[in-house]
C-alpha cells in the first residue's frame, strides 16, 4: 500500500514540473535559490519619517510621534536593510547595534529598548566618515534615495544672485532746542570774531578763534557735519524747522550699530507716519551722526523732509526705511541655515547621497537669503528641508565614532 502512495506522489510531482506548476520555494536547492531571483518575494513595508528606525509590514503608527508610517514602494529596501546579495560589501558588516535614542547604549546582539522599540544595527559605513574637522560634534553620513524621500529633503545649488537689503528704523520730527541753540552760538561767535577783525590787540583774536572753534566742536558733538557747518557760517541763517512745522522739517531716525556702516549721505529714504496713513515722504540723508549713542546702541541719521502742506509737527513718530543694494553675492537661503550657537553651519550634498556638514561664514541678511563670505563655493548643493533630521543624524553618527574610539575599559564605566 505505501509503495503504491509513493508510486503516485511522484507522478503527480513529475506532471507538476511538466506543467510549469509553482514549486514552493523551500523545496528547491540551495543552487536553484540562487539562480532564480525572480521567484524571491517583494514585500511592502512601512516605516516613520521622523523615526526612520521604526518599520512595520503593515499600515500602522509610530509609537513615538503617533505620525502615520509611510509606504516604501515594493522592491524598495527600508533605511536599515542590508546590502544586496552578492559578494559581501566590508562596509555593510553589522557592528553592534545602539539604542534608538541613545547613541551610547549599544548591544552586541539584536534587542529592544525600555518601550520596545529594536536597537538599530550599527554598520562599518557608518563609523568610517568620523566626525567633520570645522564642525565638532557632527560627521558626514549617506542617505539612501528612499529615506531622503522619506524624510522630505529638498535641496538647492548655490549661485551668484543681486542682493538687497532693508533697514527699517523708528525716528521723530525732530523738535531739538538744544541744537537750535548751538546754532545760534555758532553764528554769534562769527560775527563776534568778524567785528573784531582790525583790532591790534593778538589776545582778542585768539579768544575769539576759540570761541568759534569751541562752538563748532559741540555742533560736530550733535552730528552736524563740516560741510553743514560751512553753509551755516556762509547763509547765515538759523533753522526754525528744528523748533517749529514748516514746508519742510528734520527727520531723526536711529539706526542700530551693526546697521549703520551701510548708510550714508544721499541715500533715499522713505518715511510713513501712522497720524498720516496712506501718505509716503520722500527724501535723502543729509548727516549719519558720529558718536554713539551708549544706551539704545544707535546712531542718529539725519534727514530733510519737503511737506509743502506743513502737516508733520515736531516730535511726530515716524517709520523710516532705507533700501540698500549690496550687489552681486554668492547666496545661500536662510533654510538652509542652522545656527548652532557656536557656527553655522549648512549641510551640502555630495555625490551617491552623501551629505558633508560644512561651517559657514556669513554676511548680510536679504530676502531670505545670507551672503556668504566663505565655507562653500557656487555650484555646490545644500539641503534646505529637513534639516533638523539630517543634522539629527549628523550627530548620531558623530557620537557613534567618538564612542567606539573610546578605550575599551572607558565604555565599560
Amino acid at each position: 500500500m505505501r509503495t503504491r502512495w509513493l508510486i503516485v506522489s511522484l507522478v503527480l510531482i513529475v506532471l507538476a514540473f511538466g506543467a510549469g506548476v509553482f514549486v514552493p520555494r523551500a523545496w528547491l536547492p540551495a543552487s536553484q535559490m540562487q539562480e532564480t531571483p525572480a521567484l524571491v518575494s517583494k514585500k511592502t513595508r512601512y516605516q516613520c519619517a521622523m523615526h526612520p528606525q521604526i518599520v512595520s509590514d503593515h499600515p500602522d503608527v509610530c509609537p513615538i510621534c503617533q505620525m502615520k508610517l509611510q509606504r516604501v514602494e515594493d522592491g524598495e529596501a527600508p533605511a536599515d536593510a542590508s546590502a544586496a546579495p552578492g559578494a559581501p560589501d566590508p562596509a555593510s558588516k553589522i557592528l553592534f547595534y545602539r539604542h534608538p535614542m541613545r547613541a551610547d547604549v549599544t548591544s552586541p546582539e539584536p534587542a529592544q529598548d525600555e518601550m520596545g522599540m529594536a536597537y538599530i544595527p550599527v554598520r562599518a559605513a557608518d563609523l568610517a566618515a568620523g566626525s567633520a574637522d570645522d564642525v565638532p560634534g557632527h560627521a558626514p553620513f549617506t542617505l539612501s534615495t528612499e529615506r531622503q524621500q522619506l524624510i522630505g529633503v529638498t535641496r538647492t545649488k548655490l549661485e551668484l544672485r543681486p542682493l538687497d537689503t532693508e533697514i527699517r528704523a523708528v525716528g521723530k520730527v525732530a523738535y531739538d532746542p538744544m541744537l537750535y541753540q548751538a546754532i545760534t552760538e555758532y553764528r554769534e561767535a562769527l560775527k563776534a570774531r568778524a567785528s573784531i577783525t582790525n583790532s591790534s590787540i593778538p589776545e582778542a583774536h585768539d579768544g575769539a578763534h576759540a570761541i568759534v572753534r569751541s562752538a563748532s566742536v559741540k555742533l560736530q558733538q550733535m552730528g552736524i557735519s563740516e560741510q553743514q557747518i560751512r553753509e551755516i557760517a556762509e547763509t547765515g541763517t538759523t533753522p526754525l524747522n528744528l523748533l517749529l512745522p514748516g514746508k519742510s522739517v528734520w527727520i531723526y531716525a536711529q539706526v542700530y550699530e551693526y546697521e549703520v556702516d551701510l548708510v550714508h549721505q544721499g541715500q533715499v529714504i522713505e518715511v510713513t507716519t501712522p497720524a498720516l496713513p496712506g501718505r509716503t515722504f520722500t527724501a535723502k540723508v543729509v548727516a549719519v551722526d558720529a558718536i554713539l549713542n551708549a544706551t539704545t546702541r544707535t546712531v542718529r541719521v539725519r534727514a530733510l523732509v519737503q511737506t509743502p502742506d506743513a502737516t508733520l509737527r515736531p516730535e511726530t513718530f515716524v517709520h523710516v526705511k532705507i533700501r540698500i543694494p549690496l550687489g552681486e553675492k554668492l547666496a545661500v537661503p536662510e533654510d538652509a541655515v542652522l545656527d548652532t550657537g557656536e557656527h553655522q553651519i549648512v549641510f551640502v550634498v555630495k555625490g551617491q547621497g552623501h551629505f558633508e556638514p560644512r561651517a559657514v561664514q556669513l554676511g548680510r541678511e536679504a530676502e531670505g537669503y545670507y551672503e556668504v563670505l566663505s565655507g562653500v563655493e557656487a555650484g555646490e548643493e545644500v539641503v534646505t528641508s529637513a534639516n533638523f533630521l539630517i543634522d539629527s543624524e549628523s550627530r548620531f553618527r558623530a557620537a557613534l565614532a567618538a564612542f567606539v574610539a573610546k578605550p575599551a575599559s572607558e565604555q565599560a564605566r
